[in-house]
């Protein structure tokens, strides 16, 4: 199998593809601790499921990078994912497998043990290694805007003008990683729905993602049950849990996939895969 695999291939055109979440995290927003301790044949089956529902690739975290997380050792981080990511390329050898992580030496591991994208939500800001380990490992690179660390970014997160600022953000940062090696051909860019914006920074990255489609590199848009997505409750909160949040986060993809992103990261495939393969059907 290419590294790039169908579905970050350069030449899909318009058709929409789905990237389904694999969190082996004990506490990330959605479904943190789900997998805590299972056993890999387990995690196996779950990700044999999420592609019989119609996932085209499978992304694995073992860092958990919602609001207020702690980073983790690269060590811990390798000791969560590699006998999963070992286990599911053996399971689905056609299966494209993107490691979510922040660091290098993670990432370098995980296509070590069959990943093919790594996937990276500090969009080289974490790491100053990750650019050169993904042009070395020649695997696919997905750079995603944040602003601040997990810990801290939806502290009074700021901006002039948001859409302006993550497109400049991400052109620069793309920019790095083809002068560091990678073929621009296996750069994805994503705009960082819910890292470092509030809800109205959120509302303009998505009114306006054509403007990131128009960078000239294919887009993954994460919109799944993002705290913006929630109507809010007396209090200003949202007020739907994020488990509730599904068939708003489908309306989103479709808005997404509307602007021009390709793939649309996601928990409930399930729920999804209608709607991603009707809109690949009227935008084709």
């Amino acid at each position: 199998m290419s590294l790039t695999g169908q579905p970050f291939a350069s030449d899909q055109g318009g058709v929409a593809r789905i990237l389904a979440v694999l969190n082996l995290t004990p506490d990330s927003f959605s479904d943190g601790g789900r997998w805590t301790g299972a056993p890999v044949s387990q995690i196996v089956d779950a990700a044999g499921q999420l592609l019989t529902e119609g996932a085209d690739a499978l992304d694995i975290g073992g860092e958990s990078t919602r609001p207020g997380a702690a980073t983790i050792s690269p060590e811990a981080e390798c000791e969560r994912i590699l006998p999963a990511i070992a286990a599911l390329h053996a399971a689905f050898p056609q299966t494209p497998l993107s490691v979510d992580t922040r660091k290098a030496q993670v990432a370098a591991e995980a296509v070590k043990a069959g990943a093919s994208v790594i996937n990276d939500v500090s969009g080289l800001q974490f790491d100053p290694l990750m650019a050169r380990t993904a042009a070395t490992s020649g695997a696919t690179l997905i750079l995603m805007h944040s602003q601040g660390e997990p810990a801290t970014m939806q502290q009074n997160p700021q901006y002039g003008d948001v859409v302006a600022e993550v497109g400049a953000f991400l052109a620069a940062q793309a920019d790095a990683a083809i002068a560091a090696g990678v073929a621009r051909e296996r750069i994805w860019l994503d705009p960082g729905f819910g890292f470092g914006k509030t809800r109205a920074h959120n509302l303009a990255l998505l009114r306006h993602l054509s403007d990131i489609v128009a960078l000239g590199f294919p887009v993954l848009a994460g919109l799944s049950r993002k705290t913006f997505l929630s109507p809010l409750d007396d209090q200003g909160r949202a007020a739907l849990a994020p488990g509730e949040r599904d068939a708003l986060s489908a309306a989103a993809a479709a808005l997404a996939l509307h602007a021009g992103a390709r793939m649309i990261r996601l928990h409930n495939v399930k729920l999804h895969h209608p709607v991603v393969h009707w809109m690949g059907a009227l935008l084709a």
